[in-house]
């Protein structure tokens, strides 16, 4: 049963993967078979649950984590950036036999493609989720990604719904994924590439995206936040017309983690909302909410590192405030 009660101090739930990120930066992708050389390389922890939970935390919400690490260097490394962070870490379990995952990504000025080594990822199952329900159970928002494996993200998602949690589901990377499961999301925040490989339909215009976005909440049920980078992001109103939360111009250093920002500030206003009494937000205070989180990740983008560029409460406070 859920500890949970309004006028409670604000919790979130993140179930997801934790990553050392080898970051090549370069001037250019290469082409297939062809050897760059690389400007500088970069160690730093990531992974998008990791990212997730340390940009909520940073925002300034009570945050856990339930995952895996290996028991080696960038375990160890993970486990104290969690900590200093400020997210709760006793779900995070340390493997004796599977490493840390680790994230190859390489880096443009532009852009940043990645490959993930799954590692102490994978061992991440529904079993080790149901060992740590309590925490699931006591938050007010459970976010999920999909770098772990499938049966962990249903179960977090049958015992966050069970307890009456709002649920939060970035489909990362993209994959096919059953209806059953997608409809345990009470909002799912997929970009436009995974939103294609989610639906099968890859609308261009703003009446293309509000047509596909209503076929998909009343078929699956769940509430799309699509993310749309430099443009922001945008829902489906209540009356049925797409509403747009445009991005601040800003000069972009790294967009890696950029996507996880959003998604951590989403639901820092979402468990705010909810351990105020307020049932589901009402088209007004998702705008707000999403205004908050689409200016958070503008933030981290003018930064270096998925988790050194994460901004403080104060940061994004004081840009929402200056843009007014």
């Amino acid at each position: 049963m859920s500890m949970r009660a309004n006028g409670t101090e604000p919790r979130i739930t993140v179930v997801g993967s934790l990553n050392m990120d080898l970051v090549i930066s370069m001037d250019r992708m290469p082409v297939e078979g062809e050897t760059l050389a690389g400007r500088e390389l970069h160690t730093l922890p990531g992974g998008k649950g990791a990212n997730q939970a340390a940009g909520a935390a940073r925002l300034g919400v009570r945050t856990g984590m339930i995952g895996q690490v290996g028991d080696d260097a960038f375990g160890r490394q993970m486990l104290d950036q969690m900590k200093k962070m400020g997210v709760q870490s006793e779900a995070i379990g340390v493997h004796e036999s599977a490493p840390t995952g680790i994230a190859s990504i390489y880096h443009t000025e532009d852009d940043n493609c990645i490959v993930i080594v799954a590692g102490a990822n994978g061992e991440c199952t529904g079993e080790w989720v149901e060992r740590h329900r309590e925490q699931i159970e006591q938050s007010h928002v459970l976010l999920v990604q999909l770098e772990v494996p499938l049966d962990a993200v249903r179960r977090s998602l049958e015992i966050a719904r069970a307890a009456g949690a709002a649920t939060v589901l970035n489909p990362a990377p993209a994959q096919e994924l059953p209806a059953d499961l997608l409809a345990l999301a009470d909002y799912v925040t997929p970009n436009e590439t995974e939103f294609a490989a989610l639906s099968g339909k890859e609308p261009a215009s703003d009446p293309e995206i509000a047509e596909a976005l209503g076929v998909w909440q009343r078929e699956v049920g769940s509430r799309v936040i699509l993310t749309r980078g430099g443009a922001g992001c945008s829902f489906l109103g209540e009356d049925g017309k797409l509403q747009t939360v445009a991005a601040p111009k800003v000069k972009v250093v790294d967009t890696t983690g950029a996507g996880d920002t959003l998604n951590a500030a989403l639901c820092v206003k979402l468990a705010e909302l909810a351990a105020g009494g307020g049932s589901a937000p009402n088209d007004g205070e998702l705008r707000e909410a999403l205004a908050f989180a689409v200016q958070a990740a503008s933030l981290s983008v003018t930064r270096f590192g998925a988790q050194d560029g994460l901004p403080s409460r104060t940061e994004v406070d004081a840009a929402l405030a200056s843009a007014r």
